[in-house]
């Protein structure tokens, strides 16, 4: 038997399962996880198959769920793996002020804002960068680079408004009590 007709009776081996067991191998993923992961399991456990199609029994459907079964482990295992991660570089890498912020109304309001526009605004004002350099360091254009420093900026000023006002209610009803 030639390579090409031992190929198309692989193919076709692997296309019939398919047709009979996907939508089995399917509903058991999907029952386990997302939707979307679900597709994600199917695909991956009929490269599998494929791969290792001389090892699928017969019937195949518990070989294909088992797989399945495997498949989702790793994919718990990854998503452990990825959280952990996150969680240790927000941690040990969380960008902070400057220390010539000193701990006033400046480092409050900027502490206030979101992570995006903390960050804008440092690369302005710390790191020294011109729009331009921001836009090519953020993959945008410098109009948009410019609208959101200018709206980074304004936040910052409604922010300081904001503890602005606190502070003089704060120090009013200090000096009402006796």
């Amino acid at each position: 038997m030639s390579i090409d007709v031992e190929q198309a009776d692989r193919r076709r081996r692997l296309e019939a399962m398919f047709r009979e067991h996907a939508n089995a191998v399917h509903a058991y993923a999907w029952r386990r996880t997302s939707a979307a992961s679900a597709d994600d399991v199917v695909s991956e456990v009929f490269a599998i198959a494929w791969r290792r199609l001389d090892d699928v029994p017969e019937p195949p459907l518990p070989w294909l769920l088992a797989c399945a079964r495997r498949v989702l482990a790793n994919q718990r295992r990854a998503q452990r793996r990825a959280g952990a991660l996150r969680s240790r570089l927000a941690a040990n890498y969380a960008p902070r002020l400057p220390p010539d912020v000193g701990d006033g109304v400046l480092r409050q309001a900027l502490n206030q804002l979101r992570e995006r526009d903390r960050e804008l605004l440092l690369l302005v004002a710390w790191e020294g960068l011109e729009p331009d350099q921001v836009a090519a360091m953020l993959g945008c254009s410098k109009g948009a680079a410019a609208t959101r420093l200018h709206r980074a900026r304004r936040r910052l000023g409604a922010a300081l408004v904001r503890l602005e006002r606190e502070r003089q209610t704060s120090s009013d009803t200090q000096e009402v009590l006796p």
